[in-house]
């Protein structure tokens, strides 16, 4: 791609919006210019993502406009129906996200699909709630999850409500590389869409009914004694939080002020991760204050919710999402006998075994899928046409939870409510949720994680992702401590090779671009470059009869991966 000729096309169009030229014409480093414009910003199987400025190679309307173009086509050729079926479109409370969805509504609207636009920003899981709610043909999430203030992206969802998955993604992303005159595109305007029909609205009708599937899941507590400190962290989680929250009889949920309103700069919280525990630094303060049971904080999507909790020493400690889920499969499982025989907990190869040893002692089945909750909505759909499982409940380490059949994607909603089911749960025996989780490691050993994240950005970054992922492929390991390397799996070669006997199976996954080393101690670690950001991630999981011996290995393990990477 001639960057330098593509910087050209854009100044060169005569209609082109005045902010995006005027920030064009200002670039005076050529290294900048060739970045924003030697290539386009991939639209993967988990959608577009990047950060927001001008060229082919950031989220800007123009680039907004050709994957919704795509979109559109994709949809009218799989069946012409799917004008009147429409598409529903979210955004979060990220700079330039109601313009993104305004385009995209816009566009589709041009195209004579109808775009079903929530009038205010909303939660990732009531789109995927409002696809199923109104038989959409598919729908869009303007949003970067926790990304820093500078990115934003686009996902897309089928008619099933969830994320859009390989060999559908596929298909869209060969209809998105034929769109070429991207500055030919036309779009209505809000106004020009909602008069002619095009356009509808979403609102507090939608709001109601996702209230309710979400309040179905969970146990009512009236005036539960529990003492919550919540965080939005900026986002769209703070009044659907709160509402089922206060539904279900939390009365004492006290949330942050100085991150309650919606701020697409994240002025408190830079990097809005509730992995990241900085992010808390207020809500324990308040938490202190006020004397609160636990804090929860929901992401600028709301489909990831952190926990945090008290220790012994009465200090906080952050739940990892592993120790988060492993806790709710455990607390939701011995609650709801009503669950049939054949139910199934669905998690991530990149998740804790912790989880699956405790959902198989409930007599539940454990399936393993790759990273990306989508394949977890997938699984769902296809269990509701076979019967083969009834969907339990599903989650990945990254902090996503998903209870019941009415959403396909992570929900920070209903994640929230269980957790304070949990947490009122065990205050009533006396108990916190710190000493619920030791009593799992007590019972089922100890499980230790941990994830390193290289970012590694531009083309030079991408080139050494990929260098180091061709490195562990070849590279000759046997064990670690007292722990024997029995498996080494391929996602990408859909090979799993037994290092014991040598032998070989097909692994029966879509390819991904993900290896995995297993020990025969159930520890192992997993390398996967981001679909969503340049970084490549490693995931570790290492077991121990007891926590000082768990976190002396996963040290070790991380050290000798470490090297390698070097």
């Amino acid at each position: 791609m001639d960057y330098k000729k593509v910087y050209q096309e854009w100044l060169n169009q005569a209609d082109l919006d005045m902010a995006l030229r005027q920030e064009l014409e200002a670039i005076t480093d050529e290294k900048e210019i060739e970045d924003r414009f030697y290539t386009e910003l991939e639209f993967g199987t988990g959608g577009m993502r990047g950060k927001m400025a001008a060229g082919t190679n950031r989220m800007n309307i123009v680039m907004i406009a050709k994957v919704t173009y795509g979109l559109g086509k994709y949809l009218l050729n799989l069946d012409p129906q799917n004008s009147e079926k429409g598409v529903a479109i979210a955004y979060d409370s990220r700079n330039f996200s109601r313009t993104f969805a305004e385009t995209a509504a816009g566009v589709l609207a041009k195209m004579g699909v109808k775009a079903y636009l929530f009038e205010e920003l909303r939660p990732t899981p009531e789109l995927s709630f409002a696809v199923r709610h109104l038989n959409a043909a598919g729908g869009i999430v303007i949003t970067a999850s926790h990304n820093p203030k500078e990115y934003n992206g686009y996902k897309v969802y089928g008619p099933d409500g969830g994320q859009m998955v390989t060999a559908s993604a596929d298909a869209l992303i060969a209809e998105i590389e034929q769109v070429k005159a991207i500055f030919e595109i036309q779009k209505l305007s809000l106004k020009e869409g909602l008069s002619q029909g095009k356009i509808q609205m979403v609102g507090a009708e939608m709001d109601d009914s996702f209230t309710k599937a979400v309040t179905s899941i969970c146990h009512p507590n009236p005036n539960s004694p529990l003492k919550v400190v919540y965080t939005p962290l900026h986002g769209s989680g703070n009044k659907p939080v709160r509402r089922v929250l206060a539904e279900l009889g939390y009365q004492n949920v006290i949330v942050v002020p100085e991150q309650e309103l919606p701020d697409g700069n994240f002025t408190t919280a830079p990097y809005p991760n509730p992995e990241d525990r900085s992010v808390f630094t207020l809500a324990m303060a308040l938490a202190d204050k006020c004397n609160a049971d636990i804090i929860i904080g929901t992401d600028p999507d709301s489909d990831r919710v952190g926990v945090v909790g008290r220790n012994p020493k009465g200090e906080f400690d952050v739940f990892t999402g592993n120790q988060t889920g492993a806790l709710l499969v455990d607390y939701y499982l011995k609650t709801r006998p009503e669950l049939p025989k054949n139910k199934v907990v669905i998690k991530t190869i990149v998740t804790s075994e912790l989880g699956g040893v405790v959902a198989k002692s409930h007599g539940a089945n454990v399936v393993d899928v790759l990273t990306g909750f989508k394949y977890i909505g997938e699984c769902m759909t296809e269990y509701e046409k076979t019967g083969e499982y009834t969907f339990a409940f599903g989650y990945e380490e990254s902090y996503g939870y998903l209870a019941g059949n009415y959403a396909r994607d992570k929900d920070a909603v209903v994640a929230s409510a269980l957790v304070c089911e949990m947490a009122d749960y065990y205050e009533k025996q006396g108990l916190t949720l710190y000493e619920a989780l030791i009593a799992l490691y007590e019972k089922h050993g100890y499980f230790i994680e941990d994830v390193m994240a290289l970012t590694l950005e531009g083309i030079a970054g991408k080139a050494k992702i990929i260098e180091i992922m061709n490195k562990f492929r070849k590279v000759k390991l046997s064990g670690f401590a007292n722990a024997q390397l029995v498996k080494f799996n391929d996602y990408e070669a859909s090979v799993s090779r037994d290092l014991t006997t040598g032998r070989e199976a097909v692994i029966d996954l879509p390819k991904s671009n993900v290896l995995k080393f297993v020990f025969d101690d159930y520890s192992w670690f997993a390398l996967r470059p981001s679909g969503t950001e340049p970084k490549l991630k490693i995931y570790f999981s290492v077991t121990g009869k007891t926590e000082e011996e768990a976190t002396t290995k996963k040290d070790l393990l991380k050290k000798i991966v470490t090297d390698l990477t070097e």
